[in-house]
């Protein structure tokens, strides 16, 4: 690969030839004068100004710059580049040049992502606290009003001990759910594989879900008749949680006389991809790309009336990634949404 001459050499070379020109024609000037003018003296001459130039303006020119891009490097490494601590210390000014713009364009992106993070974790912790205030405070006001009196009476002090044991509850649900996503992220929790019959499980699902869904008058259905068994590879109960999560949100977000209808369908050889289709609700385009975060809700207000951790679809994307397989999603607006996912077929 051909390689250019560093800018320093150009700038030596140059100024050498100016200073020998320079020098030469004075030179050349006296001895005329003098009528001691001698061809071969003055090329030995020209050629030992040139050489002598060359060299003193080159390292004068390299000690300047190193001293001045030393200190830029000093600069820089406060700021704990580690890319450029790796490199030794050039006196090139393209090749300096370069490295400065592509350490302010790598600092400028993690300053960005940075500012992203931090955003999101003061909305994380904002959610967080909502979500555990909410039932503390329930449970700190019906013991404080059984210990106020309240509690003299039987009737009372049975059903405010139950409202506030279903306090506790949500604090238990809420705990575990985000357990179980930390313990999803980090690969600390196995996942008991083994080969099952997804229609199976769909089935029971929907018996499981079948009295929540008559409140709404939805209909859980499958898109047609499945006579022979579809045998996956994954753990059950996750896939089951996976389903549980996504048809329960279907239900929440549907429509009154709407309808729930899961396919099962071959993708790939190897593949089948689940969809859990509904009428319901739909979501905006701009709150898809955030669906899955913990405790993100479209609606801030209508959906905590609803209930849940709001860790749900979080636990539905963890446990499919944990299975190496892909969620995606498809709705819109006052029409629907489809959420489907992927599954391994057994052999």
């Amino acid at each position: 690969m051909k390689k250019t001459i560093k800018k320093s050499y150009k700038f030596a070379t140059k100024t050498a030839f100016y200073i020998t020109l320079v020098i030469t024609v004075l030179i050349t000037a006296v001895l005329i004068v003098s009528e001691a003018f001698n061809i071969g003296v003055l090329l030995g001459f020209i050629a030992f100004c040139y050489i002598t130039s060359f060299l003193i303006i080159q390292y004068r020119v390299e000690r300047f710059i190193y001293r001045r891009v030393k200190k830029i490097y000093d600069d820089l490494t406060l700021l704990e580049s580690a890319s450029l601590r790796k490199q030794p210390i050039t006196t090139d000014m393209a090749t300096l040049t370069q490295e400065i713009d592509k350490f302010a364009k790598d600092k400028k992106l993690e300053i960005e992502t940075l500012k992203v993070r931090e955003e999101y974790r003061k909305e994380f912790l904002g959610n967080v606290s909502h979500e555990l205030k909410t039932p503390l405070f329930t449970v700190q006001g019906y013991v404080l009003t059984l210990l106020d009196g309240a509690m003299n009476n039987e009737k009372l002090r049975e059903k405010y001990l139950e409202r506030a044991n279903k306090g506790v509850e949500r604090l238990i649900y809420i705990v575990q759910d985000l357990d179980m996503i930390t313990k999803l992220e980090v690969g600390d929790l196995s996942l008991n594989i083994e080969i099952f019959d997804i229609v199976e499980l769909v089935a029971s699902v929907f018996d499981l879900l079948e009295m929540k869904s008559a409140k709404k008058k939805i209909t859980l259905t499958f898109d047609m008749l499945y006579p022979n068994p579809i045998l996956v590879k994954a753990d059950k109960e996750r896939i089951r949680q996976v389903l549980t999560n996504l048809v329960v949100n279907s239900i929440k977000y549907g429509r009154i006389k709407g309808t729930t209808e899961i396919s099962i369908e071959n993708l790939i050889k190897n593949k089948v991809i689940v969809r859990v289709t509904d009428n319901g609700e739909g979501i905006a385009k701009a709150n898809i790309p955030r669906l899955f975060e913990r405790f993100y809700r479209i609606d801030k207000s209508g959906s905590r009336k609803e209930g849940g951790s709001g860790l749900g679809l979080s636990i539905v994307k963890h446990i499919i990634e944990a299975h190496d397989e892909k969620i995606y999603i498809e709705s819109e607006l006052s029409v629907g949404s489809e959420f489907s996912f992927t599954l391994e077929k057994a052999k």
